[in-house]
């Protein structure tokens, strides 16, 4: 008897995704509970359980392919029929990139939008090509219905390009904008939530002549976003369109720093971990949040307030083959760098295999980007709201420093603190920035101190 199993529903909101791996061929044996495919989305990544069991007689998507729930996936020759299949829970979806480097971001889950009022109420435009007519079911997530009311955007009006009919919040912004309801002198902002505020204006879509006029010098090869990207594009966008970001540059003598990491770190690495700098850093920046409570905040416009976070989880950037992802190591304050040095290279393995859990892509409070295994003498990471700060570190080099009469030979280190200049002066950035470049130069400090 031939059996077809359909895509159960993804999740509140997602109402379609990409086939990112298909887990078995046909001819395969497979039993009720064992995941066949990987189906990936604006919000995540996740792998499917089939719900009947028999032999896959025939595949009916393809890597790459957009599905939507309902639609049919396999059809087996069998046992029949099942409960209802459930999605397996979620692998971590890409939370935005928070710094300019090379290939992540959200992506976290996207959050509440907050949005200024519009500055006037336009008369509807005419429904656009691609719109459905009033009264017709919309597809889209409970964020974008808030965004879309917050612009008196009437959602059935707004067109789509997506094959199922989702209205995304670009869709939402660039009908606004079109049509004169986005705001468009009214500063937004991050919110305590998470949520970030809609950018001025949509961002910029590449005419149809102007990509008709790039095939002109030559061959053009067309690569669609992965979802990794379009989540990171978004987030991206809404942060340097909403921060007044300013960059203060620092350098840090890690010449001792360096010695005791290279002396402890066999040891670590005996027992399955790795003792980078990065993890010295990550314990100096929690103790220094401690000491500067104001970078481990978040600004409440629509409150004016801030929240002034009494938990220290720090983000660590990791590049993977899908683009810049975020995990969150928390409670960093409470751990030491040995506990944070097998832990750092876990939570990164997790992220370049796509093994994170969305929960594990939430709540920093700071993050760390470090491209010094790359190279570079510095850069200027964008803040990921809604937090109010970032590190960057590049890469360390030997260079003569002139030290009590004569120059001496020094392993210096590049650093970049990126902040919100709405909550934090630049006196307030200098002052936390040394105090992070003397601990790292004098690490025994911070047990002296406590």
């Amino acid at each position: 008897m031939a059996t077809e199993f359909k895509l159960p529903e993804l999740g509140e909101g997602v109402a379609s995704g990409t086939v990112a791996n298909i887990l078995v061929k046909a001819g395969d044996a497979v039993s009720p509970g064992q995941p066949v495919i990987e189906i990936e989305t604006d919000k995540a990544v996740a792998e499917i359980p089939i719900n009947v069991g028999g032999t896959i007689k025939d595949i009916k998507v393809k890597t790459g392919q957009s599905v939507k729930a309902g639609d049919i996936i396999f059809v087996l020759d069998g046992e029949g029929a099942a409960a209802p299949a459930k999605a397996a829970p979620v692998q971590a979806a890409p939370e935005p990139a928070p710094a300019k480097v090379a290939a992540p971001v959200p992506a976290p889950a996207p959050a509440t939008v907050h949005v200024a009022a519009p500055v006037s109420a336009a008369p509807a435009p005419p429904i656009a090509e691609g719109a459905r007519p009033a009264g017709a079911n919309v597809l889209a997530s409970p964020s974008v219905r808030k965004l879309a009311r917050s612009l008196g955007v009437k959602l059935h009006e707004v067109p789509t390009a997506d094959s199922s009919g989702r209205v995304s919040e670009q869709d939402v912004l660039a009908f606004a904008a079109s049509s004169g309801k986005a705001p468009v002198s009214t500063p937004a902002a991050a919110s305590v939530s998470g949520a970030i505020a809609t950018p001025v204006s949509a961002a910029p879509v590449l005419p149809a002549d102007a990509r008709q006029e790039l095939d002109r010098w030559g061959a053009v090869a067309i690569e669609p976003m992965n979802a990794v990207r379009k989540k990171t594009t978004e987030h991206m966008t809404r942060c340097w369109t909403t921060i007044p970001h300013v960059t203060h540059f620092e350098k840090a003598d890690i010449t001792e720093l360096e010695a005791l990491r290279q002396k402890r770190g066999a040891a670590i690495k005996a027992q399955g971990g790795s003792l980078t700098v990065t993890c010295f850093i990550m314990k100096i920046v929690a103790e220094g949040l401690k000491r500067f409570p104001k970078f481990n905040a978040s600004i409440d416009l629509d409150n004016q307030e801030v929240a002034l976070k009494q938990y220290y989880h720090i983000g660590v950037a990791v590049e993977t083959p899908i683009g810049l992802l975020v995990p969150s190591i928390r409670d960093v304050d409470k751990k030491s760098v040995t506990q944070i040095a097998m832990e750092l290279p876990a939570i990164a393995k997790k992220a370049r295999d796509r093994k994170l859990s969305l929960e594990e892509m939430q709540g920093s409070t700071f993050t760390i980007s470090n491209l010094g295994g790359i190279g570079g003498v510095g850069f200027t990471p964008i803040i990921n709201a809604p937090e109010v700060a970032i590190l960057g570190v590049s890469r360390a080099s030997v260079e003569p420093v002139y030290i009590n009469g004569q120059f001496a030979a020094r392993t210096m280190m590049p650093l970049s603190l990126s902040y919100d200049h709405r909550l934090i002066d630049g006196a307030d950035a200098a002052r936390f920035l040394r105090w992070v470049v003397e601990a790292l130069e004098n690490p025994w400090v911070l047990f002296l101190e406590g």
